[in-house]
């Protein structure tokens, strides 16, 4: 088939998934909608706290990092949800041992409401998988998009945190989704093409229109590590590079070391975090958790929402 003629068929396939929609909101009586209108303007108070996990190279232990976090913010009564934001890539399902109904694109694209695109995983930890729904949001309508933000920001009253996964490099989709979040938190590893990758990663991060250093802070946690002065070694040598270049340092968050039974409990489909309450990698997550709801860290960093969270990509892809 030729390209023009799948791009036809995709929308045409595209704009009767619309119509079921659409119709649903023009069945909507005026006061459910002045209702929904009303949730946009006054929305629900706690926001979650949305949290990016990002590398500048993949297959540094990113979304190990993500899924544990979630792991230990939940031990700490937290509620977590994960948004899987490495497009192509199915690495926090796989690494859940659970395969969604739904994904991000049938809210986007058939109508699901967002409860039914949550998959719940271990310790009902819930997860969304992306897809490739967000790429398309710049073609939608306004009045559309209002209504898809709606449901997105009944995630506030359901989780307490939202991690992002990203997707690893330098892409507009990451920066985009790096900066929406507010809160990043960056992995790498002491190969020398981590640290190089996560250099170009903060540069371009920095260099964005719309980066702010007083609200935007950038979080290093070291992985795969042989002791804790490596890690330290390892941040010093990537902040004083960006701290000289940039002009705007990052925080160490801490270290994860090489565990053997981080790649055992990933062949398990189950966190180590869960698979090995014992193990240094486990020990090492819940001290990065900690710290990261350390009242005065958590104090020093604004709560965004989800609603926000889209809101800002929408305006940035319109």
């Amino acid at each position: 088939m030729r390209d023009d003629e799948m791009e036809a068929e995709h929308s045409v396939e595209v704009g009767h998934s619309r119509t079921g929609i659409y119709a649903r909101m023009q069945e909507m009586d005026q006061a459910e909608q002045l209702r929904i209108l009303k949730a946009g303007q006054q929305q629900s108070k706690p926001l979650a706290r949305v949290i990016a996990v990002t590398s500048g190279k993949g297959g540094v232990g990113k979304s190990n990092t993500s899924i544990n976090l979630a792991i230990q913010f939940k031990k700490m009564g937290k509620r977590v949800v994960i948004l899987d934001a490495d497009f192509g890539l199915a690495n926090i399902e796989i690494m859940f041992g659970a395969v969604p109904e739904h994904n991000l694109c049938d809210m986007i694209y058939q109508g699901k409401g967002i409860m039914d695109i949550i998959t719940w995983g271990p310790m009902e930890v819930g997860f969304i998988s992306g897809g490739s729904g967000i790429v398309g949001m710049s073609n939608l309508s306004r009045d559309y998009l209002n209504y898809i933000i709606q449901n997105l920001a009944q995630l506030d009253s359901i989780a307490d945190i939202i991690i992002v996964d990203t997707g690893a490099g330098i892409s507009d989709a990451v920066l985009e989704f790096l900066i929406a979040s507010g809160e990043i938190l960056l992995v790498t590893t002491p190969e020398p093409t981590s640290i190089t990758d996560s250099y170009s990663l903060v540069k371009a991060l920095y260099r964005h229109p719309k980066f702010d250093a007083d609200t935007m802070k950038v979080k290093l946690i070291a992985n795969r590590v042989q002791k804790e002065s490596e890690g330290e070694i390892l941040f010093n040598k990537l902040n004083a590079v960006i701290e000289r270049y940039l002009k705007v340092p990052m925080t160490y968050l801490g270290y994860v070391p090489e565990d053997s039974q981080l790649p055992k409990s990933v062949m398990q489909q189950v966190p180590v975090s869960l698979h090995n309450p014992s193990a240094k990698s486990t020990a090492a997550y819940g001290r990065i958790a900690a710290r990261l709801l350390d009242k005065e860290e958590a104090q020093r960093q604004p709560k965004r929402g989800m609603a926000a969270f889209f809101s800002h990509i929408i305006t940035r892809k319109r």
